[in-house]
């Protein structure tokens, strides 16, 4: 039996020499194959067990986590193995499938069931890479292609077609025409509308939060797929918040702000129903309508009209709001509209100033306080205006 320390570095075939059943195969696949010939960071290793039954990886100390097929964490590294398998559509959405697996299924048709070819290859424990599908001429090609016309039968797809197509914008990946028109036939089918508002939002968030977050939604514009989900949305994103969404990256701003940026030219309204049918979270939603409300920033030259302003932002009991409103907002209003943004700053930390201790002091209390520290505080506003 081999040494347990090689074992941790979960070398596949070594696991395999421990069992019974010399035809069972351990394969890297997806992800962790593709970004290795990328020469790209990841994290995550996923591999296929080929030829092996279930009861042969509980007896060898897997831990059984998959409901509807099986898939098993590893006893001591905790990485997934899944049997290889099969799916057959039954209903509709991104749960309608039907899973066979056993050792008869080959890698192959394992491989065959998902998404595009470059996610579609394998890698055995001697470093040779199974690719049936051309995915790594996919990559020379700098390409996004599905596999065949089963890629429609999950729509959860082109969400992450377009979240691809921004991960890897930057290596100059397009998605491929004809995958491009397959996307467009099912955006305008409606079964888009199956997807959990929940995981739209998983995987929003996720696309946002990459370094081309400006592709994800074009490419959700060109296929037709942002309109079919959220026609809140315009049906085209203009230059000016594409622009700035990828400044927000550039700028490593939060998540929260890049939404929020994406729903500046939405009303208000607009902007609420869409942060409910993306069931987006709480932060977000209460930035994004801000953002919705107060872009384009007015002239703001009166000292009670500035102190109402802030006051909406809840300035005083939560300033990080200001604070994210601001750095996103100077990527979207003009140069000549600046300093009306950093005089909402400048009067916020003026405001901030006063305190209600010092009216006290003066013997001030009650309804009286509070109208003499807002008094106060429009005061401190006007001196610097």
């Amino acid at each position: 039996m081999q040494s347990l320390s090689r074992i941790l570095k979960c070398n596949a075939s070594l696991y395999f020499a421990t069992m019974k059943t010399p035809s069972a195969k351990t394969y890297l696949v997806g992800g962790a194959v593709r970004d290795q010939l990328l020469n790209y960071p990841y994290s995550d290793r996923d591999w296929v067990v080929v030829g092996a039954t279930p009861q042969l990886l509980l007896d060898q100390g897997y831990q059984q986590v998959g409901k509807d097929f099986p898939v098993f964490l590893h006893p001591q590294t905790k990485e997934e193995y899944a049997l290889a398998r099969k799916e057959r559509k039954q209903g509709s959405g991104y749960h309608g499938f039907i899973c066979d697996f056993g050792p008869e299924i080959s890698l192959e048709e394992d491989l065959s069931r998902r998404d595009l070819r470059i996610n579609a290859m394998a890698k055995d424990d001697d470093g040779n890479i199974v690719d049936p599908f051309g995915g790594q001429q996919d990559i020379a090609d700098r390409v996004l292609r599905h596999i065949s016309p089963a890629f429609s039968e999950d729509p959860l797809r082109v969400i992450r077609v377009a979240r691809y197509a921004a991960r890897y914008a930057h290596l100059g990946f397009k998605v491929a025409d004809e995958t491009m028109a397959l996307m467009q036939t099912m955006s305008a089918g409606g079964e888009l509308k199956t997807i959990a508002a929940e995981r739209l939002w998983v995987e929003f968030s996720r696309a946002l939060s990459g370094r081309n977050p400006q592709v994800f939604l074009q490419v959700l514009v060109d296929c037709g797929a942002l309109q079919s989900l959220c026609p809140q949305w315009p049906p085209a994103l203009s230059n000016r918040v594409l622009q700035a969404l990828s400044a927000a990256a550039e700028q490593a701003l939060s998540v929260d702000i890049r939404f929020a940026i994406s729903c500046a030219e939405l009303t208000v309204d607009e902007c609420r129903q869409l942060c409910e049918s993306l069931r987006s979270s709480k932060a977000a939603q209460q930035l994004a309508q801000l953002y919705a409300q107060h872009i384009p920033l007015p002239t703001l030259t009166d000292a009670d009209a500035i102190l109402a302003t802030l006051e909406r932002f809840d300035y005083l009991r939560r300033p990080e709001l200001l604070t994210d409103f601001t750095a996103g907002a100077a990527l979207l209003i003009s140069e000549n509209t600046k300093p009306a943004l950093n005089m909402l700053k400048q009067a916020a930390t003026q405001a901030r100033q006063i305190q209600a201790a010092t009216l006290i002091d003066q013997g001030i209390t009650g309804k009286a306080l509070g109208e003499a520290l807002r008094q106060a505080r429009v005061e401190a506003i006007g001196r610097i205006l």
